[in-house]
């Protein structure tokens, strides 16, 4: 069952490359007593994660900042080797927390995994954006396949 809004945010590791190595981070603790974003794409270094959801929250982090939000991270089924990569070719630098769910465990706890064997690229996590209070879902919003509209940096403005 999908998590929806007033559901805590699941206590379950993900990993994130740091200058000491990999590290495990719970997400629970992660957001507890902040305001936060956190979207999920289906893959680093894919076509629209790069050119639009990722360069998105990034070029607009000071605004999501003069909204409150304390912390923005970005979340996929990829190891953090991969997500560190990807946010430095990205100039991603400390607007963004690349969190790495390389074995989907965050991601099936959200109720979010994707099939995308299709593309030869496994179970995935679907498109979504969520503003999280305090570790509390406040927002979810879960893109339609192929599409990409209701997680965009713009619309998750709109929701805070």
């Amino acid at each position: 069952m999908a998590v929806k809004v007033g559901d805590k945010i699941p206590a379950v590791k993900v990993k994130r490359k740091t200058a000491d190595g990999v590290k495990d981070v719970d997400m629970s603790e992660l957001f507890a007593g902040k305001k936060a974003v956190l979207f999920a794409l289906p893959g680093a270094f894919t076509p629209t994660c790069s050119a639009k959801h990722l360069p998105g929250f990034v070029d607009k982090n000071a605004d999501l900042k003069k909204k409150g939000v304390d912390l923005v991270a970005c979340l996929s089924v990829n190891d953090a080797f991969v997500m560190d990569a990807w946010g430095s070719s990205q100039n991603v630098g400390d607007k963004v927390v690349m969190l790495a769910d390389g074995n989907g465990e965050f991601t099936r706890a959200m109720g979010l995994e994707m099939d995308g064997t299709g593309f030869g690229m496994g179970q995935r996590s679907k498109r979504y954006a969520m503003v999280v209070d305090n570790g509390v879902v406040k927002s979810l919003d879960v893109e339609q396949p192929g599409k990409f509209e209701v997680s965009s940096v713009e619309a998750v403005l709109g929701k805070l």
